[in-house]
């Protein structure tokens, strides 16, 4: 091979392995993010359900409360680079492709794309919350404002119909997928200690369950507003989690779904320390 063979050779690793950095820093900033997010809210919901919570159990709220943590502003600015990486991330899986023998394929991309849209949105928020340009905004007046706007068009009731029902059916594969423990080949488990491995294992189920729970509420929520035509029964992360509270099983459940949501914001943390980028 010749001189300026190996050199453009060089090159063409070298770039390559400052992709991969670049795109694994992105996506386990994001991650970690992500778990603190979650964190927060699976925290505000435990609140609630022992009739201490003041704030609502949604992204706002979360936010809120960062900022009123010492170096917050610093923190939320923090929290929204990591989900721009977070997006970043997902473009490059929409683009390259993603980690697995099917990361290629086009349903893997549509819903790299799809992620990537949902992130760039949060990263947004996030950031105007930061710069101080609007608060977040309660996720229930949000989610009935949506469903009343949609709910105006032609086929509205369809349209809403049919996105609750698809947020249902996700919320259910959510959590299947977490209880047969499909994350399993995304981790790198061969750096884990076995007792790690356990704990990994306790976050995904117990956090990916009490996650698929939420959305499969709320996705029960937005069919019945359709149904019933009235967008007042839509509702929000912050009013799907209470909803859990007036059940048979009372405030218990909440805390279940809570403690959840808790579980899987840790999970989110896992995942940024072993998930294969």
């Amino acid at each position: 091979m010749s001189t300026s063979a190996t050199a453009r050779t060089a090159r063409t690793d070298a770039r390559r392995v400052a992709n991969g950095s670049a795109r694994e820093g992105a996506a386990r900033a994001g991650l970690t993010a992500r778990g603190v997010i979650y964190l927060l809210v699976g925290l505000l919901a435990l609140q609630i359900a022992f009739g201490e919570g003041e704030r609502q159990a949604d992204r706002g709220g979360a936010l809120a409360e960062l900022a009123d943590k010492p170096f917050g502003a610093v923190l939320l600015w923090a929290l929204g680079i990591g989900l721009v990486g977070m997006a970043l991330w997902r473009l490059s899986e929409v683009l390259f492709g993603a980690v697995g023998p099917d990361g290629r394929k086009a349903k893997k991309r549509l819903l790299s794309a799809a992620r990537c849209v949902f992130y760039t949105f949060v990263a947004y928020s996030v950031l105007s919350f930061a710069a101080g340009s609007g608060g977040e905004g309660s996720s229930d007046k949000q989610s009935k404002d949506v469903t009343a706007r949609l709910l105006e068009v032609p086929g509205g009731q369809w349209l809403v119909g049919a996105a609750g029902a698809g947020i249902a059916v996700a919320g259910v594969w959510i959590a299947a997928r977490a209880l047969m423990r499909k994350y399993h080949d995304k981790l790198k488990f061969g750096a884990m200690t076995r007792r790690t491995r356990r704990l990994v294992d306790i976050t995904g189920m117990g956090g990916g369950a009490a996650r698929g729970a939420v959305f499969a509420a709320a996705g029960a929520f937005a069919v019945r507003a359709a149904v019933d035509y009235e967008p007042d029964k839509a509702k929000g992360l912050d009013d799907t989690l209470r909803s859990f509270a007036d059940t048979p099983l009372g405030p218990w459940l909440l805390v279940c779904v809570a403690a959840g949501l808790v579980l899987f914001g840790l999970f989110s943390f896992a995942m940024a320390r072993w998930r294969r980028v």
